[in-house]
């Protein structure tokens, strides 16, 4: 029995119990708490400086989510065995508690604060990702951190039409679609996921019966909170202030920039370089023994224009670069740019430009996933590079971060969904987004590139994916808002809402939503939802007009492949001993051959950018793999000679007995000269012994019968 243990339990409705437990483990942190559901069991800690540091006007947290190998009895793989840097899986988890509970923050709290999420066991019936917010949610509620949750995380998904919460890793895999919602007991706060073209009605139904079940889970930490007597909490100051500096700003500088944003610029740098000037005069203005705190001048000023930028907005329905609230920038795109590719994009939306190749590999190149909870390999993915320059900024390239694994995971689940099923497929494809010039929504242009890329490369898709970038201005005290299509990234850091939306044609295929402003009424996510649709539907017409279906064959440089199936008895004389015949044909043909057991037969694979090339390796495995027929002709070649006959090869790796008497038609008294080993001669399949399954052939029933002698 664990001493000083508080435990709290919420119910599922399907009768499966999530329960929450503190005051035994890590009781040096600010808070912790052990999760657990069925064997799955989750430690969340998390702590926080009382000071901030110095200058420092934003909160500095680092959400970190682990599991351990132990956990599901695994020892970690390489050459150091142990766990090492967050894996891809566990950074895009860590992404989403962070996106779900730094808004609940408060907005002036600004020290350094660390939320660990562990998974410690595991249960091969329960997803942990969907457990990991409301563990961290659940330590902080046990700390005295201000924070103005609490909020929890659920999965949803469709399973035979109904809905369903936290579904097991069986069920996820025949859903038709699947969301982490995050909120806390008044509205969401996050969302990702993927479906399988779903309609708008159908994804805000979703949403609101998670939503459902996330207040429960906030009734349960508020009682829990109670219960370890953490109601109070810290008091604390992180910000200086100067309000006699920031009436002076506001009265100075408010109605230049709302000039300047008035006047609707469309270029970034010429909005960015007018707004620079504002400040810098003002500065100047102010000479050198001023009195104000120098360090609040940009923080002040930061605040007065996000302000301007809101109000012009929400005042006059006009946008920083002219822009009506619904209307697309211009786009262009072409595809086959990059000559060498397998298949290739540019796409172009506005200042935001990607470049996408699709390569497509066998099996060999499919990509190893190795997890304490997935492990296996994946045939389709997708990476996303973000360099400084696409900015115009000086930024050393140290390799992806979590933003860039974050953008590539939602584009990767946007396009799977219209790739054709892996039996209709024998390639691993992966595809790759450089981002050459990024001004809002850089990720949802993978999207519509990464499409076009993969019709230029000839992969025959359901139908082409296209995403948009929705941002909204809102106001709560007058209940005014703006809902923005295809925002630009200074609407993004001035709005309240980045919500990103992929589908084809026929509906959703995955989505991305990030609220920083409480509260969002479900008639506006639903008519955030339908503008997306519009122009979703708008910027598919321009691509369109590029490349409108998957090209009818594959580059003459992109590798064919052939596929056939053989007995399963049969795959090891193909692969022939420690690997000889199949090494000797893929370096006699210059071919890639896979053989794989499937279903209890061999599946084969041949690969190869040169036609001529494949048929020949195709020829000699049919060969192999062909059956014998009695009564078919064959050539074969004498390999050894006995005196009762010849041992003939007629097929690869088949001999026959060819008996002295089935020489020729002529009695022969001995074998002495009359075939050499390696001669090739042309034999019949006459018999084949039941028994033994030998082969019996024959020469002479090939050969001119003699006459027989008139007597």
């Amino acid at each position: 029995m664990l001493p000083n243990l508080i435990t709290k339990t919420i119910h599922l409705q399907d009768g499966r119990e999530i329960t929450i437990e503190t005051g035994a483990l890590a009781k040096q942190a600010d808070g912790a708490v052990v999760v657990r559901m069925g064997k799955a069991m989750i430690l969340a800690t998390v702590v926080s400086k009382k000071e901030a540091g110095e200058g420092v006007d934003f909160l500095p947290m680092s959400v970190d989510y682990q599991e351990k190998f132990a956990a599901s009895g695994k020892i970690p793989g390489g050459f150091l065995k142990r766990e090492g840097r967050l894996s891809d899986y566990e950074i895009l988890i860590s992404r989403i508690v962070d996106r779900a509970i730094r808004p609940i923050f408060p907005d002036d709290y600004h020290a350094d604060t660390n939320v660990s999420i562990t998974l410690m066991s595991a249960d091969e019936n329960v997803l942990p990702d969907c457990l990991a917010g409301l563990a961290a949610s659940a330590a902080l509620a046990v700390s005295d951190i201000p924070f103005n949750g609490p909020i929890s995380e659920v999965r949803v998904a469709k399973l035979d039409g109904a809905l369903i919460l936290n579904p097991t890793p069986a069920q996820l895999e025949k859903s038709s679609m699947e969301f982490i919602v995050a909120g806390s007991k008044d509205y969401i706060l996050m969302v990702e996921g993927e479906a399988n073209e779903i309609s708008e009605d159908e994804m805000v139904e979703a949403l609101q019966y998670a939503h459902e079940e996330i207040k429960r889970h906030c009734d349960v930490q508020m009682e829990l909170t109670k219960a370890v007597g953490k109601e109070v909490k810290r008091i604390y100051n992180h910000e200086k202030s100067d309000p006699a500096l920031f009436d002076k700003m506001k009265s100075e500088l408010y109605g230049k920039l709302f000039e300047s944003v008035s006047k609707q610029i469309a270029n970034k740098s010429e909005r960015s370089d007018l707004v620079k000037k504002i400040k810098e005069e003002f500065v100047n203005g102010l000479g050198e023994d001023h009195g104000f705190e120098t360090s609040l001048i940009g923080p002040y000023f930061h605040k007065i224009h996000k302000e301007a930028a809101r109000n012009l907005t929400l005042e006059t329905k006009k946008r920083l670069d002219g822009r009506a609230l619904n209307e697309i920038r211009p786009i262009w795109s072409v595809v086959d740019y990059l000559p060498s590719a397998h298949g290739s994009a540019i796409f172009t939306r506005g200042e935001t430009q990607s470049i996408t190749t699709c390569t497509l590999g066998t099996k060999m190149d499919e990509q190893m996933v190795d997890g304490a909870m997935i492990s296996g390999y994946n045939k389709f993915y997708l990476h996303y590079n973000f360099p400084g320059f696409s900015t115009g900024e000086v930024k050393i390239n140290r390799g992806p971060g979590r933003r860039e694994v974050g953008h590539g995971n939602l584009a990767m689940r946007a396009l799977k969904k219209v790739l054709p099923a892996d039996n209709e497929n024998p390639y691993t494809i992966r595809i790759v987004s450089d981002i050459l010039e990024s001004n809002g929504s850089s990720s949802m242009a993978t999207v519509c590139a990464g499409s076009l890329a993969l019709m230029d490369a000839g992969i025959p898709i359901k139908a082409p994916v296209t995403g948009i970038a929705m941002g909204m201005i809102s106001d709560a005290k007058t209940g005014k808002y703006a809902i923005l299509s295809d925002i630009l990234g200074d609407e993004d850091h001035l709005g309240d809402m980045d919500f990103k939306v992929t589908g084809t044609a026929k509906g959703i295929t995955a989505c991305q939503m990030d609220l920083k402003v409480e509260g969002l009424d479900y008639s506006v996510l639903k008519e955030a939802l339908y503008q997306a649709k519009e122009g979703r539907l708008h910027i598919l017409d321009e691509i369109t007009k590029t490349l409108a279906a998957p090209k009818a064959d594959l580059k003459p440089h992109t590798p064919r492949s052939f596929m056939m199936w053989i007995p399963k008895e049969l795959i090891g004389a193909v692969i022939g001993p420690g690997g000889k015949v199949i090494q000797e044909i893929q370096k006699d043909t210059s071919t890639t051959i896979i053989i794989e057991e499937i279903d209890n037969q061999g599946k084969i694979n041949v690969f190869s950018a040169n036609q001529s090339n494949m048929d020949a390796a195709i020829r000699r495995i049919k060969a192999i793999v062909a059956q014998p027929e009695i009564g078919e002709t064959y050539t074969g070649k004498v390999k050894n000679i006995q005196p009762f006959g010849a041992f003939v090869e007629f097929m690869p790796g088949k001999d026959g007995l060819l008996h002295i008497s089935e020489v020729k038609w002529e009695r022969l008294e001995s074998m002495e000269g009359v075939l050499e080993p390696g001669e090739e001669i042309m034999v019949k399949l006459i018999d084949v012994d039941k028994k033994t399954g030998k082969f019996k052939l024959s020469r002479k029933v090939l050969l001119p019968k003699p006459e027989k002698p008139v007597s």
